[in-house]
């Protein structure tokens, strides 16, 4: 092509002459940002802890932005259908996903030959916004009491009992760290999420399982779930006769779920900060935490985006590790 010098020629004129208008444009848009209705994406089906952390928050939150925040209920392949809607969606701060331990830290590796976007490239992180221990339940009829016991019932019946988890969630990886240290063997019977897996275990279908406190908590002080241990470096508040798995004798055992707001990547820094700057005041309002105590949510706010963001990055390296040494696979 003879005029392709000259054609690049002009573009490099072209984009020398647009840029100054294009980073002149992005200012203006942060500070008209929220001028619509953000959507607040959730990778899991109403009913489990990422459903109710975004159902405690979005009202608040709707509040302070000014703009209502609609939680949108995107389930479905462990999470990694909503992780792709807002990894391609436009990066302008209306389509937010709030992700999780297990599609933002967990998925890339052990889904990793099969998703569609990569959410380390193509997420980036706003802020923490909860962290969720787990806790071991059973129903009511299973025979043990306390941890030790089911350790010692189980070691009794090896591969005859049962837990129930999504393969590869995190619940399904402390497990399989259980197992490996205290020489158990129990059967896993893959769920789709929190809430069938506590249907399961309440009828006795399931014998026991790590089940995560914002969604099990309600079911326990109803005296329709027995509590072995919480993952929790303290006792709950809503479950103060819980010990945690230091406390029950098994230290160094067990993780906790966490919260955080994603964005894609190509967001402007503008709009990543003022959504990190409100979602940081609001969360301070006393009625906010309630809200999350009373969901067995503890509340936890990052210090700042690029905070939350080397968070999610040593987590990925952590649970890579756990991944391999479990030899844990996605068929």
């Amino acid at each position: 092509m003879k005029n392709f010098p000259q054609m690049c020629a002009r573009g490099a004129l072209f984009g020398a002459l647009i840029a100054p208008l294009v980073c002149a444009a992005q200012p203006d848009a942060a500070r008209s940002y929220p001028a619509r209705p953000i959507r607040l994406v959730v990778p899991f089906a109403p009913g489990g802890a990422t459903d109710i952390v975004a159902r405690a928050l979005a009202p608040a939150l709707s509040e302070g932005l000014g703009q209502q925040v609609i939680v949108d209920n995107r389930a479905g392949a462990s999470g990694n259908i909503a992780v792709e809607i807002v990894a391609r969606a436009q990066p302008d701060g209306y389509t937010v996903l709030i992700g999780n331990v297990s599609t933002n830290t967990i998925n890339p590796t052990t889904f990793a030959s099969v998703l569609n976007v990569d959410p380390v490239k193509d997420l980036t992180g706003v802020t923490l916004i909860a962290t969720v221990p787990n806790v071991m339940v059973s129903g009511m009829a299973f025979p043990p009491n306390t941890m030790k016991e089911l350790i010692e019932y189980a070691r009794a019946r090896p591969g005859r009992l049962n837990h129930s988890n999504p393969i590869g969630a995190f619940s399904h990886l402390d497990m399989l760290e259980l197992m490996s240290k205290t020489g158990i063997r129990m059967e896993n019977v893959p769920s789709k999420g929190t809430g069938e897996s506590i249907i399961a275990v309440m009828s006795g279908e399931i014998h026991c399982s790590f089940l995560n406190a914002a969604a099990s908590t309600p079911q326990i002080k109803a005296g329709r779930l027995k509590a072995f241990v919480t993952t929790a470096k303290a006792r709950l508040p809503d479950l103060p006769n819980v010990p945690t798995m230091a406390e029950a004798g098994f230290p160094g055992m067990g993780s906790v779920n966490w919260n955080g707001f994603f964005v894609p990547s190509k967001t402007p820094q503008a709009v990543i900060s003022k959504l990190y700057a409100v979602t940081a005041q609001v969360t301070q309002r006393r009625a906010v935490q309630e809200a999350f105590v009373r969901a067995g949510a503890p509340m936890t706010v990052s210090a700042s985006p690029a905070e939350f963001q080397q968070f999610v990055d040593s987590e990925l390296k952590r649970w890579a590790r756990i991944i391999r040494e479990n030899n844990v696979k996605i068929q």
